[in-house]
């Protein structure tokens, strides 16, 4: 019983967690599409007076995209291993006592 009642208070803050982060991702959203013309603008200009700004954008836009990615399989992985873990402790534990 102990057990579950520690898990709902975890389930209840990462909800609460879960919930900030979607509020400011909606409220600070539209802050990134604004800058998209700019950097448009940017580019085109700089390529009309021959400059090779376009490629380290692009690798820019490549690092942006990538490290969600990264970032996420690098918790999954963190967790499940734990999981593992912890699965491990408790058979374990559960064989010997």
């Amino acid at each position: 019983m102990v057990y579950l009642k520690i898990n709902e208070l975890r389930m209840g803050k990462s909800v609460k967690i879960g919930v900030v982060i979607l509020v400011l991702t909606f409220a600070f959203g539209q802050l990134g599409v604004a800058q998209c013309p700019m950097c448009r603008m940017t580019l085109e200009s700089n390529l009309q007076n021959g400059g090779t700004a376009g490629a380290g954008i692009n690798g820019g836009i490549i690092y942006l995209l990538i490290m969600p990615y990264i970032i996420v399989g690098t918790i999954a992985f963190v967790w499940a291993r734990n999981n593992i873990k912890r699965k491990k402790e408790r058979a374990l534990q559960e064989a010997i006592g």
